[in-house]
């Protein structure tokens, strides 16, 4: 199942008014694998997982050619429902996120908008999103508490609780762990890996060793253009293109 693709990306071009920022990027994503984007500052990292999702649609001046296929479909082909298409495609950002809501209504948010059940049903997929996130141990006692009283690792994994409880097949990670400290990086991190038996994870790392421990490929960006893509281990140890590895030995970034 690993090796079957979940999201393959062909020929894409986006422009946010005359900035072309990526530039004509291909390669197919694993289903069920951890695929991490990497590259320095301003290489587009953030932009092209955003597409993956729509995002860049909220920004007005955005443009963009060739095709994002999930699960063969074109999710920039007519007749595409982009709420429905966030759904199945999560995201969790930077920074935590949570709403200013309790803990317990963070995560019942998705299932609320999109009608997913009852209550029972509400409460049950509640607590199975805390249980895959690692978190239900800490907050089941404490699910009518505000989710700002959690700490920043907690409130990661609530958010990324609220991205898992409406079942998306695919979850966006941008940077997830930047705002952390060692311990609650290192928790992400077994989170991560652990969660792709269930979903197609994409985590987009300024972190070249966060990108060697949790993924299983890795794409390098580099000025908006793909310089390489493969396996992890095959692109850390035997990069082909010269430019990944002046990054890997850091040369610049």
């Amino acid at each position: 199942m690993a090796d079957q693709t979940r999201i393959a990306i062909d020929r894409l071009n986006l422009h946010f008014g005359s900035n072309h920022v990526l530039r004509d990027i291909s390669f197919d994503i694993p289903s069920n694998a951890v695929t991490a984007i990497m590259g320095p500052s301003g290489c587009g990292k953030s932009t092209l997982l955003r597409t993956i999702n729509r995002m860049n649609d909220l920004i007005l001046s955005t443009r963009i050619s060739g095709r994002i296929l999930v699960d063969g479909q074109d999710i920039y082909g007519p007749g595409i429902d982009v709420i429905e298409l966030r759904k199945r495609v999560g995201m969790v950002f930077q920074k935590p996120n949570p709403f200013p809501k309790s803990i317990f209504e963070n995560v019942a948010f998705g299932l609320r908008i999109h009608r997913l059940g009852n209550q029972h049903e509400v409460r049950r997929r509640v607590e199975e999103a805390l249980r895959r996130a690692n978190l239900w141990d800490e907050v089941k006692d404490r699910l009518q508490e505000s989710a700002f009283s959690l700490s920043g690792g907690q409130q990661q994994r609530l958010c990324l609780a609220r991205a898992i409880a409406v079942d998306p097949e695919i979850v966006l990670l941008d940077e997830p762990a930047s705002a952390l400290d060692p311990h609650s990086t290192t928790r992400l991190e077994e989170l991560i890996v652990q969660l792709k038996r269930d979903y197609t994870i994409v985590i987009v790392t300024h972190n070249m060793q966060q990108a060697a421990r949790v993924s299983d490929h890795c794409a390098f960006l580099m000025l908006g253009e793909l310089a390489e893509w493969g396996r992890t281990d095959q692109v850390f140890t035997k990069p082909k293109d010269k430019r990944t590895e002046d990054f890997l030995t850091g040369k610049f970034g």
